[in-house]
């Protein structure tokens, strides 16, 4: 009997997901993976185009180009039915007997008025690619790197960009006429990495002369007089604003009501399985909260164990091959520094009280196994 798997995301835990499912299960089943996009990018990259390491035709790929057996159909999900397992994509029905759900975050800069009329997006294509133009323009002046809410994906991207955007100013000679200030929703770096990463990351921010502000949430920016206001009170003007966006659920994800109190949607934390039978998410679009009171960070590394998980699992149901499988919290994140190094962050999230995570470098040595990995996850997946 022939059964079918629907993927819904084609980021990097959706891939996973699909590319697994395909080679352990038989022929005779269908593997759909669906996305908006045409084309597929590595995240990791952006925080290279920004200081002009890389175009976007270094790191785009079309997502036709999935290995053979796994059907790629382009379109926006329209409709989610979890309890039949059923979805419409550009309001044509498909039905499955197992459904991968990981369409990711979505960006709401509109929740913060004027943010994106004001700045540049850190997390987009878009915003990337202007924000390198903005800086091959620029001669100096005042830069704000901003996070508008205390929990976003890629924990680490906002510092990296702080700590780029710092190298890529002193090799142009404008270091000494430029001011940053990082300001933080989130009371320290990575808080979630726990206390002694969080140190060590804004150690390296303030080594580098970028005042770092943490606790301070954007209440409104003002486009015109290029001026941030806070709840606080206190207020920054800026020439050039760089800011990671609030970010939430799909509303398609809201409406069918997979989603909880935390706007998320809640899965078992070792199967990624939702309320609903043969239904998983995983990736950002979930909420798996940890011992210490924050849910775990949404980060391409714990979609790509997650989406593992989820495939093996869903090939041994059906086939009765290999194993099971469970996500144990485990994860690591490159940290770019500038100048060629990076540090890595890597540890147990799921351990209690609280995650155990430590730090090495940064060096030259993860600088290259960064740029190994890009080049791996490239050549591997396309």
């Amino acid at each position: 009997m022939s059964r079918t798997v629907l993927v819904l995301g084609a980021g990097i835990g959706g891939i996973v997901a699909a590319e697994t499912l395909r080679k352990l299960l038989p022929a005779s089943d269908r593997v759909i993976a669906v996305d908006r996009a045409g084309q597929h990018f590595f995240p990791p990259s952006l925080l290279w185009l920004m200081v002009g390491q890389r175009t976007p035709q270094d790191f785009t790929r079309p997502l036709d180009r999935l290995p053979h057996g796994i059907e790629f159909r382009q379109g926006n999900v329209t409709r989610i039915d979890p309890a039949r397992r059923e979805v419409e994509i550009d309001g044509q029905p498909l039905r499955a007997d197992a459904l991968v759900i990981a369409l990711g975050a979505e960006y709401a800069p509109d929740t913060i008025p004027g943010l994106a009329e004001s700045g540049l997006c850190i997390y987009t294509m878009e915003g990337a690619t202007a924000i390198h133009d903005a800086l091959v323009r620029f001669s100096g002046g005042r830069i704000v790197i901003l996070t508008a809410a205390p929990q976003y994906k890629c924990p680490a991207a906002p510092y990296e960009t702080a700590l780029l955007v710092d190298s890529y100013l002193r090799k142009r000679g404008l270091r000494e006429k430029t001011t940053i200030e990082f300001f933080a929703a989130e009371p320290r770096p990575m808080f979630v990495a726990g206390p002694e990463l969080g140190a060590a990351v804004r150690g390296m921010v303030e080594a580098r002369g970028i005042a770092y502000h943490p606790e301070h949430q954007v209440k409104e920016v003002d486009a015109a007089n290029r001026r941030i206001s806070f709840e606080n009170g206190t207020e920054a003007e800026f020439d050039l604003l760089l800011y990671v966006p609030p970010h939430r659920a799909p509303a398609v994800a809201r409406e069918a009501g997979l989603t909880n109190e935390s706007g998320w949607i809640p899965v078992d934390r070792h199967t990624l399985q939702t309320q609903f039978e043969n239904v998983f998410a995983l990736g950002d679009i979930t909420t798996i909260p940890l011992k210490m009171g924050r849910p775990l960070p949404k980060a391409g590394v714990f979609a790509d164990g997650q989406a593992e998980v989820v495939a093996h699992n869903i090939a041994y149901a059906w086939t009765g091959k290999g194993e099971t499988r469970q996500f144990t919290g485990e994860g690591m994140c490159f940290i770019e520094t500038g100048g060629g190094r990076a540090g890595i962050g890597k540890g147990n999230f799921y351990a209690e009280p609280t995650p155990q995570v430590g730090m090495r470098g940064p060096n030259r040595f993860w600088h290259m196994g960064k740029i190994l990995y890009e080049k791996y996850w490239l050549y591997r997946r396309f």
